[in-house]
């Protein structure tokens, strides 16, 4: 008889956002993927939760595929996390989750916390319809990419690392128009979160000035219709 496979959203920043549902399933699985033990063993800590944890991420997620499905065909119920939001939005997960269903294997993936949904709203950008882009290419793909959004009229939704968040400004500026409406929400729910709305090019100035840190959200404004 084969177990279940558990999705489980954990908070991008404050720790109340983790639900009553996913403190119960986490209490209660056999074991706990997630993509970083030691960020997780925190959040575990802090709950009093003494599950066992194994590592399940990027490099190794094909590698430990195989194993993972005989946990939950032994009869396992199995729970995955990532450090922050919910698995398979640009964090391990995907995979897992298709093999399983392949494979006939019960799966359940609670709701919870996410960066794009809040950053949206906050925006004040329209979100009757959106696209979510996730991570842009860092190199190979990324002008063909931006090319193809070009014509995007529904609002569009971005993560970015601080690092490369003033080459992205930029890059979209030169594709959308640098007076395309933005906001970029930054380390949502945290002490130091912070929401900024302008233009393209009026976030790429600010931020020229000011390098970020932390989490980042982009959300732009598609294009004008006629």
């Amino acid at each position: 008889m084969s177990g279940k496979l558990y999705i489980v959203p954990t908070p991008i920043g404050n720790l109340k956002d983790i639900t009553l549902r996913a403190l119960e399933v986490l209490e209660g699985a056999d074991v706990i993927l997630a993509e970083d033990t030691r960020v997780s063993g925190k959040l575990l800590k802090h709950f009093g939760i003494d599950t066992p944890v194994s590592a399940f991420h990027q490099h190794n997620e094909h590698k430990r595929l195989e194993s993972v499905m005989d946990m939950l065909e032994a009869g396992k119920r199995v729970a995955v996390i990532t450090d922050a939001g919910t698995p398979g939005i640009s964090d391990p997960g995907f995979l897992v989750v298709r093999e399983a269903l392949r494979r006939g294997i019960p799966v359940e993936v609670l709701p919870g916390p996410t960066a794009l949904i809040p950053a949206l709203v906050a925006s004040g950008l329209p979100s009757e319809r959106f696209v979510f882009e996730g991570f842009l290419p860092v190199k190979k793909g990324r002008q063909t990419r931006l090319t193809r959004l070009e014509d995007e009229t529904r609002t569009m939704i971005f993560y970015e690392a601080p690092h490369r968040l003033v080459k992205t400004l930029h890059a979209l500026a030169d594709h959308l128009g640098p007076d395309r409406p933005a906001a970029v929400v930054r380390e949502l729910t945290k002490k130091f979160e912070e929401i900024r709305r302008g233009t393209l090019s009026e976030l790429a100035a600010h931020y020229e000035s000011r390098p970020p840190k932390g989490e980042i959200v982009i959300v732009v404004g598609g294009k004008p219709k006629k």
